[in-house]
């Protein structure tokens, strides 16, 4: 029974010298701080606005794809060459 009792006193050591985790959380119990809030005023998008905003988005992602595939076939290549290299 040694060992069991080894196991809980390192157990309850451990225990006792972990981080209490509710004191992290202790500031955020309070109710919203208001005076911190900034409201603004935008404006109203209209459908035209929209439609440019989410055609200039996809023209960015396609070209943020083609730049990654390129890069990854480049690295592929290379790693293959390499290894090719390597082999022969």
């Amino acid at each position: 029974m040694p060992f069991a009792e080894s196991m809980i006193s390192a157990l309850k050591s451990n225990k006792a010298i972990m981080l209490d985790k509710s004191r992290r959380f202790r500031k955020t119990k309070g109710s919203y701080d208001w005076s911190k809030n900034t409201l603004r005023n935008l404006p109203k998008a209209t459908e035209q606005d929209l439609d440019e905003i989410r055609e200039k988005v996809k023209k960015e992602n396609t070209k943020i794809k083609t730049m990654h595939t390129v890069l990854f076939l480049v690295i592929l290549i290379a790693v293959s060459i390499a290894f090719l290299y390597v082999l022969s």
